[in-house]
């Protein structure tokens, strides 16, 4: 190999590690700007409470957990919970969720088959979505989805930007009855949440 040819591709090869390295720091500092960001759930609201689907959770948001509820015939439905970023570092630090805490549970109807572990069952179509926006303040006491520190929203997966909920009362804190000692979340749901 003459001495340009190792002189070019010893360039090259500085050029490319170069490049490596930058790339390898920028997504270092984006997960870690993302790791310590916090989403304020009240950019989810509009002036009269009403709460949207944030479309980014399934990137941005942290998983909590999945709850699987079989039906008896072999189907059922996976809970998928999502909570927006530093939610779970928060919660393990105080032990409640911080005002603005936005977690959204995505509800998947399921399919199974016979596998090499056994009967495996597995998410397949989105049900509903719920989201919950926690309000220590409560900004929105006139609206009949906020109440008991939290504001509450269903979508069902027909129209994810329409809020079928009425009222937060009949329409939600049924299912949340049981998990009312640890605001109204099922928290033994998500390991994440508890202290390392």
């Amino acid at each position: 190999m003459t001495a340009q040819k190792k002189f070019k591709a010893k360039r090259a090869l500085i050029v490319g590690t170069l490049a490596f390295l930058a790339l390898d720091f920028a997504g270092h500092q984006q997960a870690r700007s993302q790791a310590k960001a916090t989403q304020n759930g009240f950019d989810l609201v509009d002036k009269a409470g009403n709460i949207r689907i944030p479309m980014d959770y399934r990137e941005r948001y942290q998983s909590l957990g999945t709850f699987t509820v079989f039906d008896g015939k072999g189907g059922g439905e996976m809970h998928y919970t999502y909570a927006s970023p530093g939610t779970a570092e928060s919660y393990r630090n105080t032990g409640k969720f911080a005002d603005g805490t936005v977690l959204v549970k995505e509800v998947f109807g399921t399919q199974h088959g016979l596998m090499t572990t056994g009967d495996a069952h597995w998410a397949a179509n989105t049900k509903v979505w719920f989201v919950m926006i926690k309000d220590e303040k409560g900004r929105y006491s006139n609206n009949p989805l906020w109440g008991e520190g939290w504001g509450w929203a269903l979508y069902n997966s027909g129209a994810p930007d329409k809020q079928v909920a009425t009222d937060y009362k009949k329409d939600c804190l049924g299912c949340h009855i049981p998990a009312r000692g640890t605001d109204w979340v099922y928290v033994q749901g998500y390991p994440v949440l508890a202290s390392k």
